[in-house]
This record gives structure tokens, sequence and C-alpha cells, in this order.
């Protein structure tokens, strides 16, 4: 494959898995590629390329002589997803503390506003989005390049975010008071607070515990 074809399978993958993972395809949907080919402007050759990516990264299965589908995680394997990313997520909390800045917490301070400002007037999309970019500044400040990128690639296994998370909008407020926790914590440089919201966030501890977690992968 040239270096201007991986490019655009490269782009057209990131664009399915967001699609993916937001719940603009549901688990268990079947996708037509002659379907995809015109939501994504793509040949079909593309999209075929993204879906076996989407297929080496769990976020879709291939089932010969019928297509593909997005793929449905079962709750040993949702779990055993959280069980590893609360490891490493909490492990990063110290070199983020230690990395950020004072623009970095503005940065942070302004997402986290913006993630709020949409439980009025955003679609779930656009918290979705808005949440990604919230956690995508926090992670983007940890020094182990390595960690990181397991983290979101551990992310995408997960289930989409409005078919089976933030359930109720309580659920999204206390995400939000999250948010502002995290960055407050970094703010006072305390590593350890870091760690425990984290915790507390991806396992969705507090108000509406019982609902499944919002993480990246999923929104958390």
């Amino acid at each position: 494959m040239s270096v201007k074809a991986d490019s655009v399978t490269g782009n057209l993958v990131d664009r399915m898995a967001r699609d993916i993972q937001a719940g603009v395809f549901a688990p268990g949907m079947w996708l037509k590629q002659i379907d995809l080919e015109t939501r994504y402007e793509a040949k079909r050759m593309e999209v075929r390329r993204a879906l076996d990516q989407l297929a080496l990264k769990r976020l879709v299965r291939h089932v010969p002589n019928r297509g593909y589908h997005v793929h449905t995680p079962d709750d040993r394997q949702a779990e055993e997803v959280r069980e590893v990313r609360l490891i490493l997520e909490t492990a990063a909390a110290g070199s983020v503390v230690a990395n950020a800045t004072a623009a970095d917490i503005a940065d942070l301070r302004a997402l986290a506003q913006h993630f709020a400002d949409l439980i009025l007037e955003g679609t779930l999309l656009d918290l979705y989005e808005a949440n990604i970019a919230f956690h995508a500044k926090l992670l983007a400040l940890g020094s182990n390049r390595e960690l990181i990128n397991i983290v979101w690639e551990l992310r995408g296994r997960g289930p989409s975010a409005p078919v089976t998370q933030w359930k109720t909008r309580a659920r999204i407020e206390q995400s939000s008071r999250e948010h502002f926790h995290m960055v407050e914590a970094i703010a006072a440089g305390d590593a350890a607070s870091l760690r425990q919201l984290t915790a507390d966030h991806i396992l969705q501890k507090g108000q509406n515990s019982n609902c499944h977690s919002d993480d990246m992968t999923n929104p958390s």
C-alpha cells in the first residue's frame, strides 16, 4: 500500500471508529459497504481496508460471506478492560500533575466547561466529542507515550457511549463535576487526589454508580 493510500485508510479508520464509539452505528449493527462509501465519500477498496483495520481493533467483526457488523463486547470483556484502564490511567496521574503548566490547566478548565455547557444545549454526540477532547488533553500531559497509546487502544474496545453510557442526566452531570475536580487536583499539584478521582471516574462511583462506565473508548 502506498503512503498516500495508507494515510487515506488511516483517516477513514479514525472517522469510522469515532462514529462507532459515539453510537452512530449501534452494537451488532451490520455495516453495508455501499452505505459507508456514500457516508464517507470513499472508494470501495478504501472502505474495505478500513473495515479490516477496525476488525483488528475489535471494533467490528467480520463474518465470512456475510460482511461486517459492529462488535458487541460481553460484560466480562468490558469489566476486564475497565480493570486494565484503571491500572494504567491512575499510573499516569503523577506525570500528568508534574508536567501540567498553567496554560495546560486553563485549557483543561475550558474543555471541562465546554462539556458542562453541552449538557443543556448539546446532543449526546456533542457530549461524546467534548469528553474525548477533555481526556485527550489530560492524557497528553503524561510522560509515557506507550502507556497513553495503550489506554486509547483499550478505550476503543468498550461499548459505544450513547447506547450504554450516560443513561441519566444525573450521571452526565456527575461526569462533568468529576472533570472539574480532576482539573483542580492537577492545579493543586495533588497526584494522589487525581489518582483517586480517575479511579472513581472510570468505575463511575458516586451518584448513579450502578450505570455502566462512561469511558473513552467509552466516555469518561
